[in-house]
């Protein structure tokens, strides 16, 4: 009885099933042992058989990494590795009186002493340039102006360019420009180095082979490969006028400065940014700077080592994407930017531009956007007249203007930005965000330009305008065309602020 029940319990159950597999993993692996005595090397032999390549796919793919190749032979000398310092010097407290040297010995820094002396700090920074021009000696490289900035903006103190074959060599700045982010720097050296070959940006198309060259994270004379992902992208970081060229060809912290080529090996972009969510890792979200918009600055900074953009005198505003602006304005069919502003004496004025135009055309050119725009303008040759067409009530109109050279002072004096403040048709977004009544409608003042003719007037952001110099003002059309009609010399506005109804003081230009 005690026998029956020891086989039928379950530690029995369990050994036997233990037991089973143990033979069975025995027997298959003395089975396997037997198989590569005998016929092993004929099964392997006919599984290396089974994998044949096609000749002309061999062929392609070697062609391919040939062209690869050829690149990177190619490009990767004219790319070099800039090393940058920027020294900073923190005063320390003063403690007057107290034995410094005795506490910290004489070699610490002392804060604030007679020299003026305090604690010097070396931030070392790192980017790409590209070798674009050769005088002699003297090598010119095109990069990035953030590259050989400081974290305020301000030129770094030092630069050292690092050749591919390894060389370290003083550089000095010879330009910058912070609207592109573009820089250029100089060093000397007898040695020859070939210099870039630059391309026509303007026939990159999306899905084009694309090749990165820099030097992420120190790297140096590291090659990515990708596509192009998409071309005329706007934003980026700082107030920059690029439309840019983007990728997935892996670019990181390092590549700034340098180069995106084609499968040719010419050069397309100079890379610049990425945009990632992983802490500033390569997610495939490459931008780089079309070449062309950098021909000219290469050719500025070494003949006069400063760049000179055109400028027209005009504030823009995007209304492609607000239904209601694109209906009071008749705008449904355009592709261009908005004057909301024209500064007072500016080549827009003395040309006839007025608030409310929609600039469409440049020379024939289309404008597709407010950063398009700022581009093209930027590129007009100081001095020189071009062809703006804008649309006005509906209509097209060409008004010649000669474009003058843009000076930031000039640029940013707010008091003559006529009329110095936007408006907007009353929507239900707007109700909400203001709180307003269901009945509510006109226009609403969206912004105000601080020191402007609006600001000196009074205005407030949320006044909701009535009249404009007596004017009744129902749509942004009505509001364009009395401002342009009858505030010339002498401007005024009605408004409605809250449950009271006033009068601004008036502006005489």
């Amino acid at each position: 009885m005690d026998v029956v029940k020891s086989l039928a319990s379950k530690k029995f159950f369990v050994f036997n099933l233990v037991l089973l597999g143990a033979i069975f993993g025995f027997s298959l692996a003395f089975l396997s042992f037997s198989c590569s005595k005998g016929g092993g090397s004929k099964t392997a032999q006919a599984q290396q058989t089974d994998v044949v390549v096609p000749g002309n796919a061999l062929e392609t793919a070697e062609s391919v990494q040939a062209a690869f190749r050829a690149v990177s032979n190619r490009v990767v000398p004219s790319v070099v590795q800039l090393k940058t310092v920027s020294v900073r010097k923190q005063q320390l407290p003063n403690f007057n009186g107290i034995p410094w040297e005795f506490f910290f010995g004489p070699n610490a820094p002392k804060g604030n002493r007679e020299d003026g002396k305090g604690q010097e700090f070396r931030a070392q920074g790192l980017g790409s340039g590209i070798i674009v021009r050769q005088k002699g000696n003297t090598y010119y490289a095109l990069t990035n102006n953030h590259v050989v900035s400081d974290d305020q903006g301000k030129p770094v103190d030092e630069i050292m360019v690092e050749t591919n074959s390894g060389k370290e060599l003083s550089a000095k700045l010879i330009g910058r420009d912070e609207r592109r982010d573009l820089a250029m720097v100089s060093f000397e050296s007898p040695e020859k180095f070939p210099l870039a070959v630059l391309g026509d940006s303007d026939a990159v198309q999306v899905g084009d082979w694309a090749i990165a060259v820099g030097n992420p994270l120190g790297f140096a004379s590291s090659v990515t490969m990708g596509i192009i992902s998409a071309v005329g992208r706007t934003g980026g970081p700082g107030n920059n006028i690029n439309d840019f060229i983007q990728t997935d060809a892996s670019i990181n912290q390092g590549n700034s400065g340098g180069a995106l080529v084609n499968i040719r090996g010419e050069v397309i972009g100079i890379n610049m940014w990425i945009a990632s969510s992983s802490g500033g890792g390569s997610v495939g979200l490459g931008f780089a700077i079309p070449i062309n918009n950098s021909k000219r600055t290469i050719e500025e900074f070494i003949s006069k080592g400063e760049i000179s953009d055109g400028w027209l005198g005009v504030s823009l505003v995007d209304v492609s994407r607000d239904a209601g602006m694109v209906k009071d304005l008749g705008l449904e069919a355009e592709r261009g930017a908005l004057a909301s502003d024209v500064f007072i004496d500016s080549p827009a004025a003395k040309a006839g531009i007025m608030p409310g135009d929609f600039i469409v055309k440049i020379d024939g050119k289309d404008v597709v956007g407010i950063n398009r725009l700022m581009q093209m303008v930027g590129d007009l040759k100081p001095g020189e007249t071009y062809v703006f067409t804008v649309v006005r009530d509906r209509a097209h109109i060409d008004f010649k203007v000669r474009v003058e050279a843009r000076k930031n002072d000039v640029a940013s004096q707010n008091k003559k930005m006529w009329p110095g403040f936007y408006v907007h048709p009353i929507d239900d977004e707007i109700r909400s965000a203001f709180k307003l009544e269901k009945e509510a409608s006109g226009l609403i003042v969206l912004r105000i330009v601080e020191q402007s003719p609006a600001d000196i007037i009074g205005l407030k952001r949320g006044d909701i305008v009535t009249e404009v110099n007596d004017a009744p003002v129902g749509d942004m059309a009505a509001f364009y065309r009395v401002l342009r009609e009858k505030a010339g010399k002498e401007f005024w506005v009605d408004v409605e602020r809250g449950d009271s109804k006033l009068e601004t003081m008036r502006y005489k230009r």
